[in-house]
């Protein structure tokens, strides 16, 4: 094996956005191993100054097109925050659901689509559709279920535009519910079927680990305690591995959370808590409150041998897997609330004021941090958005900084592949964390 390696990926595919991979080792040392971000940065704070408090979901939901419900769903929790509005217990549960179809959409999406490919040795799904056509049959359902759930709750697939300040401008019928968690409930076999097949190949998940600290949100005090809600997406504090509960921040004090600072390498910026780098994301989640989860999500971590605690990245895919089992029963368990209750319909009034809010929700790819300000006539003179993947990047360094000299022995080929995996088990959103940077110039 040469001891030279020069690794230059330049727009790694089968992600979103744009990132680079550079290496350069020289007689056996590392010289140069970064982790590069060059995406043009995108300005959606600045964007939302001077519109209503209602305009703002609509516009920050175009931040992305994979995760557009986890931003509507932030928005609007921000605003309400700074307005001081009460949503309702059905319309919270609706909400629930859909923002439980955003993370099955994404993360069979990203595993089936994006990751799968790996596992089995090709270069995109294209191939699998021939040599493993029963499951990536399975894998389309799958999905097909989830964005026709995203459809009925948020009114389309992406973009939603039934959420506004205060609840919902349309409430899902019984009728349409049972639909619904008829369409759930026959998903589950064809989900256990996906989790199967990527079990076949989980071999060919590279052996690396690295101690990390996970953040995420985790209920303090649940809405819905005894129930699968408590693993949550959408209500909570900001917790880590760091404090196991004692230490964590509620969702106001975000910005000493994620600490954000700039890099010469990237034009997205990077975070840090607890260390020099956190994760968040799936794994993050399943390692804050993976005793919550539905049995059927327990079973799938048990098939994977994933326990709490878990420290390596590329996990991170089967922690996906085991949330789309969570999130299919979650939701049957929500619709049965629902109905047992019955739908009532619901006006919203909002009256608006001055006040700053602050929100977060669990994006498919990590914890998401959105705050507005607003003037006396409900005007917004102020906005932040954190990112996931915002978060994730300086840890995505530090694994490089690790696998690097680990598997440089494997030759060029061998150690790029596995850098690629590397940053697609984060799932990342790459153009979604480039965002505004506050520039002064010193003369």
């Amino acid at each position: 094996m040469s001891k030279d390696i020069n690794i230059n990926v330049h727009h790694l595919t089968r992600v979103e956005g744009h990132g680079n991979i550079v290496v350069n080792i020289k007689d056996g040392t590392v010289e140069k191993c970064e982790w590069q971000v060059p995406e043009a940065p995108r300005f959606f704070e600045a964007m939302v100054r001077g519109r209503r408090y209602d305009d703002i979901q609509t516009i920050v939901s175009r931040i992305c097109g994979i995760c557009s419900i986890s931003h509507s769903l932030v928005a609007t929790k921000a605003v309400e925050d700074a307005l001081d509005l009460e949503v309702s217990e059905q319309a919270d549960l609706v909400r629930h659901l859909m923002h439980y179809s955003e993370q099955l959409q994404s993360h069979v999406l990203h595993v089936g689509y994006l990751v799968a490919p790996d596992l089995f040795g090709v270069k995109s799904v294209v191939p699998l559709t021939t040599s493993a056509t029963d499951a990536v049959l399975k894998i389309v359902k799958c999905h097909r279920v989830a964005n026709q759930m995203s459809k009925l709750i948020a009114g389309r697939i992406t973009h939603p535009i039934t959420l506004t300040p205060g609840g919902l401008t349309k409430m899902p019928t019984e009728q349409e519910l049972l639909d619904l968690k008829a369409m759930l409930a026959d998903c589950v076999p064809d989900l256990v079927e996906v989790v199967k097949v990527v079990l076949s190949v989980a071999d060919q998940l590279p052996p690396f680990e690295r101690d990390t600290e996970y953040v995420s949100l985790k209920q303090t005090n649940p809405l819905y305690k005894g129930t699968l809600s408590e693993y949550s997406f959408y209500h909570g504090d900001i917790t880590s591995t760091d404090v196991n509960g004692d230490g964590d921040m509620p969702v106001s004090k975000w910005e000493s959370v994620a600490n954000e600072y700039v890099v010469a390498q990237s034009t997205a910026k990077w975070c840090k808590w607890h260390r020099d780098a956190y994760a968040s994301g799936a794994l993050a989640r399943f390692n804050n409150q993976a005793e919550f989860l539905s049995p059927l999500a327990k079973t799938v971590a048990d098939m994977f041998g994933l326990k709490k605690g878990a420290p390596g990245p590329f996990m991170n895919n089967v922690a996906q897997l085991v949330e789309c089992a969570h999130v299919v029963e979650a939701s049957i368990e929500i619709i049965d609330k629902l109905l047992t209750k019955g739908i009532k319909p619901e006006k919203v009034k909002v009256s608006p004021k001055a006040g700053r809010g602050h929100a977060a929700v669990e994006a498919p790819r990590g914890i998401l941090f959105h705050s507005y300000e607003f003037d006396k006539n409900g005007e917004c003179v102020w906005g932040n958005c954190c990112i996931p993947t915002n978060q994730n990047h300086a840890n995505i360094q530090k694994d490089f900084d690790k696998l690097v000299p680990e598997f440089m022995h494997e030759g060029e080929d061998a150690l790029r592949q596995k850098m690629e995996m590397l940053v697609r088990a984060y799932d990342p959103c790459i153009s979604c964390s480039t965002h505004m940077l506050n520039v002064e110039f010193v003369k």
